[in-house]
This record gives structure tokens, C-alpha cells and sequence, in this order.
């Protein structure tokens, strides 16, 4: 059984390939049909254009997912450079605030360090960070309070998340990181397939880093990322290659748990 697992984790990717094709094909009818000019003149037709984005955002972040699960079969190699986590996990934050406005969340970065500079995959720490957050916003009622902390602790750099949510009761910590679905997940809206989480710990362990999460139900979970704080050589970091292929990735990572109003026009800009 575990072999015909790991057989269609290797297969999964190419099936998200041949998905991403036809939703930029949907995408790029949607916006033929609802151009962004016509959009800015009819808020009706803008508010209509925002259902369409939230649910591209929302499949094409699915896809996605399907697309990480090579790492779950085989191991995809971490594309380690130096960066500034400060300056890096900072500007992420920043940008995930204003959406978290919209649920009538706050969301704030602590960081006593000026500047950290530490090796890692970029794109791996932007997924789980976006899924973290993501997870936290969909549990977090009105009024709460989302709070992303860099900390160093001796040769490990930590990156937690903790918000004021609903919690999680022992029982669903206990199998929380499992790859798949359990019948027991909080009542809430689902976009998934439940492979988030568990494909975050296993970016976390091609780093060699460790995903914990600790949570008191009724008051709220911590997820804390550890990752080992080195260096590699060659210069730090500064400028991502960062083609978006048409969508704001922001928008992306966050889609399950934002409502229209984040895909409207306005918002987006």
C-alpha cells in the first residue's frame, strides 16, 4: 500500500502540469470576457469577476500542492541560498496584512534581529509560511490576532506562527501532519485536499528542519518552524527571479482562506 502511495505522489505532479495549462486557459477567457477596464466602470461586473478569480486562485492553488508532491515520493533536492530572513520573511508578512484586514484579523511580524542572514529554499519557506498563515486565518474569528516571530536560538533560526483561533484538540495534533484526510478536521469551509500541512514538514525536513505545532483549544495554536541557521557560499540573496505567470502570488498562497472582496479589482491593486 505504501508503495502505490508513493507511486502516485511521483505521478501527481505531472497531472498538475497538464491542470495549470487549462486554467490559464480559463484565466485567460475570464479576462477576455471581463477586462480589467470594464471591471474598474461596473462594480457588479467586478464583484461577478471576483467569484471567477477566487475560485482560479483557489484551484490553481490546489494544483500546486499536487505539484510539491514529488518531494513526498523522492525527495526534491533544496535549492539552498543565503538570505536576509529578516528583510524576507518581513516583506511576506507585510503583504499578507492587508488581506488579513478583510477578515478583520491583524496581523503583525516580531523580530528583534535588524538582520539574519541564514540558507534556505526561498520558495519552500514562502509555501509554508503561506500555508501557516492561511491555516491560521481560516481559524481565527473576527478580532483575533495573527503573529509571525523570527527568533535565532543557538544554531537553529526559528519562524513561528501563532494565532488566536479555535485551537486543536489532542487528538487531531496527533495525526495532524498526516499526508491524508482525516473525518475528524474542524467544521470549516474546505478547498483542499488536506496535503498542506504535510507537505510543509517535508519541506521542512529536505532542509533538515523540523514542524511543530502546539495548541490549547479555545485559546488558540503555535506552529514553529526550526530550521539549522548556516550559511552556504556565494553571495546573500537580495533579488528574487520572480515571475508571477499572471496572478498575484500573495493572492495565491492565502486564496483558501480570503473571501471575494480580496479578488476584487480594488483589492488587487
Amino acid at each position: 500500500m505504501e508503495a502505490e502511495r508513493m507511486e502516485l505522489a511521483a505521478l501527481l505532479p505531472n497531472i498538475a502540469a497538464q491542470a495549470r495549462g487549462a486554467l490559464s486557459n480559463l484565466r485567460l477567457a475570464a479576462a477576455q470576457l471581463a477586462p480589467a477596464e470594464a471591471r474598474e466602470r461596473d462594480s457588479a461586473l467586478d464583484q461577478r469577476a471576483a467569484l471567477l478569480d477566487q475560485s482560479y486562485y483557489r484551484l490553481l492553488r490546489l494544483v500546486n500542492n499536487l505539484s510539491w508532491m514529488d518531494c513526498m515520493a523522492e525527495g526534491r533536492p533544496p535549492r539552498l541560498k543565503n538570505w536576509d530572513l529578516v528583510s524576507l520573511i518581513g516583506e511576506q508578512c507585510e503583504r499578507a496584512a492587508g488581506l488579513a484586514e478583510l477578515l478583520g484579523l491583524q496581523l503583525r511580524f516580531v523580530c528583534s534581529l535588524e538582520r539574519h542572514i541564514c540558507a534556505v529554499d526561498s520558495d519552500a519557506l514562502e509555501q509554508i509560511l503561506d500555508q501557516l498563515l492561511s491555516n491560521a486565518m481560516k481559524f481565527t474569528p473576527a478580532g483575533g490576532v495573527l503573529t509571525v516571530e523570527l527568533r535565532q536560538l543557538q544554531k537553529r533560526v526559528l519562524v513561528s506562527v501563532e494565532d488566536t483561533g479555535c485551537g486543536i484538540s489532542e487528538e487531531q495534533l496527533a495525526v495532524l501532519f498526516d499526508r491524508y484526510l482525516h473525518a475528524d478536521r474542524p467544521d470549516t469551509p474546505a478547498h483542499g485536499l488536506g496535503l498542506g500541512l504535510a507537505i510543509c514538514q517535508r519541506l521542512a525536513e529536505l532542509q533538515g528542519g523540523a514542524l511543530m505545532a502546539v495548541s490549547t483549544p479555545g485559546k488558540g495554536s503555535r506552529f514553529t518552524l526550526s530550521l539549522p541557521d548556516r550559511q552556504v557560499s556565494g553571495a546573500v540573496s537580495d533579488i528574487r527571479f520572480d515571475y508571477s505567470g499572471g496572478f498575484n502570488k500573495t493572492l495565491l498562497g492565502l486564496a483558501d482562506a480570503l473571501p471575494a472582496e480580496a479578488f476584487l479589482l480594488r483589492s488587487q491593486g
